[in-house]
């Protein structure tokens, strides 16, 4: 199954007045996109904590780098080993095969 995800743009021009109607229809838009499993994995993904935080700082990221980033993730899937250096860095790489 192929996860994606997808930045949603507020109009910049829209009432600043907090309308529970607008948000909810906005909500259910954007909920329908997905079939169960996909939304239950996000709920379940979403609850780890520091998620935001991390989903922040990686959209954060120059355009380069986060392009490197998913790069080196799509062709890790399971090839990838990491850990924390004596710095605090996270320290990602690739496992070699013999």
């Amino acid at each position: 199954m192929k996860m994606t995800a997808e930045l949603i743009l507020f109009d910049h021009y829209r009432s600043t007045e907090n309308d529970p109607v607008d948000a909810i229809d906005r909500l259910f838009s954007a909920l329908c996109q997905y079939r169960s499993p996909e939304l239950f994995e996000l709920l379940y993904v979403g609850q780890e904590p520091g998620f935001f935080e991390l989903m922040r700082a990686v959209f954060t990221l120059p355009d380069e780098t986060r392009m490197t980033l998913q790069k080196f993730l799509s062709a890790a899937a399971h090839r990838t080993s990491g850990g924390i250096d004596p710095d605090g860095r996270l320290v990602l790489q690739h496992k070699t095969f013999e």
